[in-house]
């Protein structure tokens, strides 16, 4: 029987379950709704690197302005993808950092460099 692609099998997974048809919700425009947003990942990047303060995000990522980066950075920590850890000093210090799901994401960035380097 076909499903919604017109094939028995899903088109990227090649095995016959669709999980559009059984959830209603199509992995691919799911994870592009989290990371596709301008900067998510960008920000992915930097903390891939290792734990970040704010403003060492601020620099750089030389173009964004305080509040998008930290309109991004909640929204990050709100789908689990970062934690963000405040330390109870005088300044305030806030470091962020990928959580155990942050750090799923690095086999995706590494495939983005590698498609890049070959086809740039």
């Amino acid at each position: 029987m076909a499903n919604i692609h017109g094939s028995s099998i899903c088109p990227i997974m090649e095995t016959d379950k669709c999980f559009l048809e059984e959830t209603g919700m199509c992995p691919v425009e799911e994870t592009a709704n989290l990371i596709g947003k301008k900067w998510v990942i960008l920000i992915l990047r930097e903390l891939l690197a290792g734990t970040r303060r704010f403003n060492e995000l601020l620099r750089s990522l030389k173009e964004i302005s305080p509040g998008v980066l930290s309109n991004r950075l909640n929204e990050m920590k709100k789908c689990g993808i970062i934690q963000r850890k405040v330390y109870a000093k005088v300044p305030l210090r806030v470091e962020y950092s990928l959580t155990e799901k942050g750090l799923d994401l690095k086999d995706t960035v590494v495939s983005m460099v590698e498609w890049w380097m070959k086809w740039k």
